[in-house]
């Protein structure tokens, strides 16, 4: 059965505020992200929340489809 994660779980994950409204208020204030940027390169990022999403944009990891979820959101 695959892991069922949020997008709280997530942020969480990245040591962020994981609230429904810190993780609004964190997009809002991030976006847009240029295209030609990848997410886990974006200039917000620690290095160790940069590989953690680097890491986890892998097709197979428990985590990608919330990566993917919150790159969109940052478009």
């Amino acid at each position: 059965m695959p892991a069922f994660h949020r997008l709280c779980d997530l942020f969480a994950q990245l040591g962020l505020p994981a609230a429904e409204a810190d993780i609004g208020a964190f997009i809002a204030r991030h976006r847009p992200l240029a295209g030609d940027v990848a997410l886990c390169d974006a200039p917000f990022w620690t290095p160790a929340q940069a590989a953690l999403l680097a890491q986890q944009s892998d097709a197979d990891a428990d985590w990608a489809e919330l990566v993917d979820q919150l790159n969109l959101a940052l478009r």
